[in-house]
């Protein structure tokens, strides 16, 4: 699961997921990728479901690059607890993803399998995506 090293701080408030995302909205490296349509928190194990599916779609052909990564902490109280008595320990991480966030991109490998590998995937985030190319980028 992915998670970082250390952080300064060990728990965050929430925030807020308004407007569009600032970076990583285009492609850098590869030829198709997953992007964003709408705001939403990914969680480390989601980021990982979907990694499992896009190799086990390829089968083990091209190269696929991970673009976000989970640095903020989600915490959690136990179940059947009182109110009060401060926040909960950190439960898990999760990726903060705004509309226009590049997710997964994909290279080497012929386009009906990269579509395929990468609609697949998206049906395992809980926000809609689309599936962008090089070739309509230009």
């Amino acid at each position: 699961m992915l998670m970082p090293k250390r952080v300064k701080y060990r728990k965050q408030f929430r925030g807020r997921m308004r407007g569009m995302a600032k970076g990583g909205t285009t492609l850098l490296i590869g030829e198709y990728g997953l992007q964003a349509l709408e705001p939403g928190w990914v969680t480390s194990r989601q980021i990982e479901a979907i990694r499992r599916s896009i190799v086990r779609q390829m089968r083990r052909r091209g190269k696929y690059w991970v673009r976000i990564f989970p640095d903020k902490p989600v915490t959690a109280k136990p179940a059947e607890t009182r109110m009060g008595k401060g926040k909960g320990s950190v439960d898990h991480w999760v990726a903060v993803v705004k509309p226009g966030r590049v997710i997964f991109e994909i290279a080497d490998v012929p386009a009906e399998i990269a579509l395929q590998a990468l609609r697949s995937a998206g049906y395992k985030l809980p926000i809609k995506t689309q599936v962008i190319s090089r070739e309509e980028a230009l």
